[in-house]
């Protein structure tokens, strides 16, 4: 009886595995064991409607913000092909993220960030870690996320979603950027993306600032940060322009009536609005 192959049989020949493997995968995301290193098999899921993306285009010019213009994410064959190809892209222009080792149109099968048999954290992982360690642990860790971003504009790149969430320390200390299903470039001018960035990143970290009593001191590194060269006046006046325009949040409650989400709202602006 003819032995089933294991992943060992395909250590050198990831598109053989990727090939093999994908009809057998259920899960969206698997991780498995190849050549001495561990890989991630990411597959197509059901592509997506566009409803909600037309109802958030109406929301973000009701507001005038541009910047809240939903990008469409179809998922499907669609969104593998933009992930492989914006990782591509992105390695290239030397920003840290996952190679791929092999594509095909249903799904595709990507390097692993972190070191074998470890688990890679997220910076969101490392803020909620750090809150009682102080101010000092979470600044520090703040500021690594906030200088991976200014890295990315730099080289005239920008993220899908840049949550803390989706930036993950590497075993050498730097951070890599992961989650690249939709591309924010194909459909708005870039300083726009770049800023659209910048929102994803306070939304999901100004609320670390704020309970580790550090916020004024997230704004001055992030004061200095928008005086470098790759961030002109147009993007500087479209930043005074939406925090205007979301001043509205600052008339949301402190505490969590509102839930965590009204939280972290009420942090960004007050993290952005004095930029």
């Amino acid at each position: 009886m003819p032995r089933t192959p294991s992943a060992t049989d395909f250590a050198d020949d990831p598109a053989a595995f990727l090939a093999r493997q994908l009809p057998l995968q259920q899960a969206a995301i698997a991780r498995y064991a190849l050549g001495g290193r561990q890989v991630w098999l990411k597959r197509a899921g059901s592509p997506h409607g566009m409803a909600r993306y037309r109802l958030l285009g109406a929301a973000a010019r009701l507001l005038r913000l541009e910047v809240l213009t939903p990008v469409p994410h179809r998922g499907g064959r669609e969104a593998i092909a933009t992930e492989v190809r914006r990782l591509g892209q992105l390695g290239a222009a030397g920003v840290r993220v996952p190679q791929v080792l092999a594509a095909a149109p249903d799904g595709f099968l990507m390097a692993d960030l972190g070191a074998p048999g470890a688990d890679t954290r997220s910076l969101a992982w490392e803020l909620d870690a750090a809150l009682p360690a102080g101010r000092e642990a979470v600044l520090e860790r703040w500021t690594d996320g906030l200088d991976t971003l200014v890295d990315v504009h730099a080289r005239g790149q920008c993220l899908s979603q840049a949550f803390a969430r989706n930036l993950v320390r590497c075993p050498d200390g730097r951070i890599a950027c992961i989650d690249f299903e939709d591309d924010p470039a194909a459909a708005l001018p870039l300083d726009v993306c770049q800023l659209r960035d910048m929102l994803c990143y306070a939304h999901s970290t100004a609320l670390h600032l704020v309970q580790a009593g550090c916020l004024e001191e997230g704004r001055d590194a992030w004061r200095q940060r928008l005086a470098q060269p790759q961030y002109g006046p147009a993007l500087q006046a479209l930043l005074r322009r939406t925090a205007a325009r979301l001043a509205w949040l600052r008339h949301l409650p402190q505490g969590r009536r509102l839930g965590r989400d009204g939280q972290r709202l009420r942090a960004a602006w007050q993290l952005l609005s004095q930029l």
